[in-house]
């Protein structure tokens, strides 16, 4: 059985739109590539950091959820070590609760952006 995961991780801001998109397609081939899929990503754009991390105080931060194995984590999370774009990353297994939280506030979300 596959679990279910939530990743978000900041990359730095000096980045351009490009290259924020050209990472996340990155990291999204990894969660692919290594038997993943991919169920919902999230841009939150360009947010003020809690604490300045390598003398930023800026980042943008992306979400993305996915099922997988347990071993992708371990691959994915290398692969953002490798990647000097990111600053920081955390990734979680997401419990049944977790998750029917999760789907919910997708579906609101979507909600949202049917108003717009």
């Amino acid at each position: 059985m596959l679990n279910h995961y939530e990743t978000v991780f900041i990359t730095t801001p000096v980045l351009s739109d490009s290259q924020v998109k050209e990472a996340v397609d990155k990291f999204k081939a990894v969660i692919t590539e290594n038997g993943g899929n991919i169920e919902y990503e999230e841009a939150w754009g360009l947010r003020k950091l809690a604490y300045p991390i390598q003398k930023k105080t800026t980042g943008f931060y992306h979400l993305l959820q996915f099922d997988g194995e347990g071993s992708l984590v371990d691959k994915l999370e290398t692969a953002y070590r490798r990647d000097e774009k990111v600053i920081r990353f955390l990734t979680f297994k997401l419990d049944k609760y977790a998750y029917e939280y999760a789907l919910k506030r997708r579906a609101k979300n979507q909600v949202k952006q049917e108003e717009k």
